[in-house]
């Protein structure tokens, strides 16, 4: 694993088994990704896309083959280990938000923060300035029922990144929201990339894949190709 690596897999392989039938999510992936990538990770529905990124995510262990996120290798944890490398190492950004309902943007932004036992000056400090980065300064106090789709994934989006996580994971980051507000949350994925931070994008849409600097295509569990994307440009000014 090079110095400049954040991510490596050699040989993942991930088999699923019951009494009947054996099914072979992952088959021998193996790729690295380098500190200050922007990765999409597409394929088809059964590709093992998700798998691949329940993985990366620690939140899954691989059958077969290694995993080392930011030099630890993950299947070697113990799960109190695990649920620490996903605290202090990985951002998690789900399609549906997962934003507590009835709690201001602030709050929920400032949520991983008092698990993790920062200062409360610091954690308004540090929920501020991210929402500030992902243009929402003036929606702080509103609740999510009170913003659109794009901006609740905004403030989930702050959120993944108030503990300063070496890799942000969004899984189908737009699949909830207009193709208007998609095209917004993916110029912010360029923005944080282009500051230097490392993203990993699950998505089955190739237009929105296309904005990541490089796409791996998984089918069948197997990766069939490793390129560049292509959506490089701006798809509206800031």
């Amino acid at each position: 694993m090079s110095a400049n690596s954040i991510i490596q897999t050699t040989h993942l392989s991930k088999v699923y088994k019951n009494e009947v039938v054996e099914t072979i999510a992952l088959n021998d992936i193996s790729f690295t990704i380098e500190k200050g990538e922007f990765v999409a990770i597409m394929g088809p529905s059964g590709s093992g896309k998700s798998t691949l990124m329940h993985i990366l995510g620690a939140l899954d262990l691989p059958t077969q083959g290694e995993y080392l996120l930011d030099g630890e290798n993950v299947e070697k944890l113990s799960d109190d280990e695990l649920a620490d490398i996903r605290n202090r190492k990985i951002g998690f950004i789900f399609q549906a938000y997962n934003l507590l309902p009835r709690t201001s943007a602030l709050k929920n932004v400032v949520l991983p923060m008092r698990y993790a036992g920062i200062p409360k000056e610091i954690r308004v400090e540090k929920a501020t300035k991210y929402l500030k980065m992902v243009g929402l300064e003036n929606r702080m106090e509103y609740a999510p029922n009170q913003l659109s789709g794009g901006q609740q994934q905004r403030v989930a989006i702050a959120r993944a990144l108030v503990m300063d996580p070496a890799i942000l994971l969004a899984d189908e980051p737009t699949g909830n929201i207009a193709s208007v507000q998609a095209e917004e949350i993916m110029n912010v994925f360029q923005d944080l990339n282009d500051k230097g931070h490392t993203i990993i994008m699950i998505t089955h849409e190739s237009d929105i894949a296309e904005h990541a600097k490089r796409i791996i295509h998984l089918r069948d569990g197997k990766i069939i190709n490793d390129g560049n994307g292509h959506k490089q440009k701006r798809a509206k000014n800031h």
